[in-house]
């Protein structure tokens, strides 16, 4: 069965987010004050103050759920939904505070829900379960 351009672009998200937090994490191991733990935060939501270690698991995660996605494993589209359905609600606290001032993080933080809503959309669809069938 052939792989929908959906899944396939979906499976490179994991991975480009993959890439970023393992780059992130390595440099933190090797240098520890080089880089600040906050630039994972938009990924992380609070779970970069616990360290690069951190990063590097959550980066193995996205890694195995993009490499279960490009393989058609159902039990990868479910996780993909579940951590972008976890990523919806952990970016309502601060798309609410960034509500207050309209500023340009307000449309940061709008562009990275719909991205997330747009993958468990495409993924909860009928059509496409049937591809990881």
């Amino acid at each position: 069965m052939e792989r929908p351009l959906g899944v396939t672009a979906i499976a490179v998200v994991f991975f480009l987010a993959a890439a970023y937090l393992a780059v992130l994490g390595s440099i933190r191991l090797a240098s520890p004050e080089s880089i600040s733990l906050s630039l994972g935060a938009p990924l992380l939501h609070g779970l970069e103050i616990s360290g690069p270690y951190v990063f590097l698991v959550v980066a193995g995660i996205g890694l195995l759920v993009g490499y279960g996605l490009l393989r058609l494993k159902n039990l990868a589209r479910r996780a993909a939904i579940m951590l972008a359905l976890a990523g919806i609600v952990l970016l309502i606290p601060k798309f609410s505070a960034d509500s207050a001032e309209l500023p340009l993080r307000l449309l940061t933080a709008g562009f990275v829900v719909m991205i997330r809503v747009v993958i468990v959309w495409y993924l909860w669809q009928s059509s496409t379960a049937e591809n990881f069938r």
